[in-house]
This record gives structure tokens, sequence and C-alpha cells, in this order.
């Protein structure tokens, strides 16, 4: 397998190259992260990139061990006066191997699917190496929804991909896009509408009883 920080470095090296060519209004239009700009995810991004082992357990004492106000607060840190001043923050990190306790993978999952928080709204179309997705979508299927993960929302179900020859689980089918699929298992109901098979009204369940 590919050094996971080679692939990061590249979603990384990839965002930033879209997002500079984006307006003022496209850096504030709204995400697929819920309550965020894309000015937000990309500086949750420099956030998420700079985070260490000890760094994220003195983050989350200063918010009081609630993970959304950490969030909240990394990316108030991080979070330029001005998309360009956001920018070079991301430039600058796209290099870093830094990581809180968690798989490496994971930074494969935050990298492609908060790139496609910010991608898709804007109708913006990145063509991902597909171990990258692949990768990262294993990691969300054995990860609990309570870690970031997605496997609750997908028991009783057999994924596959109509892109690549892959398929996981076991059970009533769902079938799309590879991208589409993780993002859906990552919790992104709006990429719902790529996936057919009679197993979409289960998945829909699982959306809502486990996000």
């Amino acid at each position: 397998m590919t050094d996971v920080w080679e692939l990061v470095r590249a979603e990384r090296e990839a965002l930033a190259d879209d997002l500079a060519g984006l307006t003022d209004e496209q850096w504030e239009a709204p995400s697929w992260c819920g309550g965020w700009t894309v000015h937000d995810v990309a500086a949750h991004l420099v956030d998420n990139a700079r985070t260490t082992r000890i760094g994220i357990v003195l983050a989350m004492a200063r918010a009081r061990f609630d993970f959304d106000r950490q969030n909240d607060q990394g990316v108030a840190r991080w979070k330029g006066a001005t998309p360009a001043e956001t920018l070079g923050r991301l430039r600058e990190v796209v290099g870093r191997t830094t990581t809180p306790p968690a798989p490496l993978d994971s930074r494969l999952v935050e990298e492609v699917v908060h790139g496609e928080d910010v991608r898709r709204p804007l109708g913006l179309v990145r063509d991902y190496p597909s171990e990258t997705v692949e990768r990262a979508l294993a990691h969300q299927l054995r990860t609990s929804v309570g870690l970031g993960g997605g496997k609750q929302r997908v028991a009783g179900l057999r994924l596959v991909a109509t892109d690549a020859d892959l398929s996981y689980g076991d059970g009533v089918e769902v079938s799309g896009p590879l991208v589409s699929l993780l993002m859906v298992v990552s919790g992104r109901g709006q990429a719902l509408g790529d996936l057919s098979g009679p197993g979409i009204g289960r998945l829909e369940q699982g959306l809502s009883g486990s996000s």
C-alpha cells in the first residue's frame, strides 16, 4: 500500500488548488458539514493537520471535553481574516504528518470527506485515487459512529461500488460510486441520491438513527 501521508498530501494539495479558484462568495457558501461554510471547513482542515497526540488532549480539556466545541474552537483559531489568509495556512500544512491518537487511515477520511463537503455544493469534481477512497471507506465501515465512523449505519447492508470491483458486507444491496458510498457511510445524507438498490430505505433509517 502507498504510504498514507503521500495520499494525504495529494488530497491537501488538490483541495488547496481548488480553493484557490473560488470567489469570496463561494468561500462563504454553506458546505455539506452542518453549520459550516466552505471557509470554516478549510480552517478545520488546517486545525486537523496541526493536531498532535498531546495537543488534542489539551484542546479537548479547553473545550470541557465537548467534541463539537473543540472543533469550533479549532476553526476560530485557524480561520483567517480573509480566504487568502486561510488558503495560505492550508498550503503551509500540506506536508505535515502529525495526528491525533487514531488509525492513520482516519486522516484519509478527513481529507476526502471534508474535500467533498466543500466541492459538492460548489459543483466541483475530483477524480480521487481509488486507493485513497477505498482505504477511507474501509476505515469508516469498521469504526463506530461514536468514534466518527459509520459501522452502525450500514448494519445488514451490502455496499457495492459501481465504479470499482469492490463490495462490502452482507445483506440488502445498496450500490453507487465509491466516493458517494463513503459520504453516506460518513453521515452525509445529501449523497443518497447517487445510490440505488433495495437497501436504500434501510440506509436512510441508519442515517437518521445513528447520526
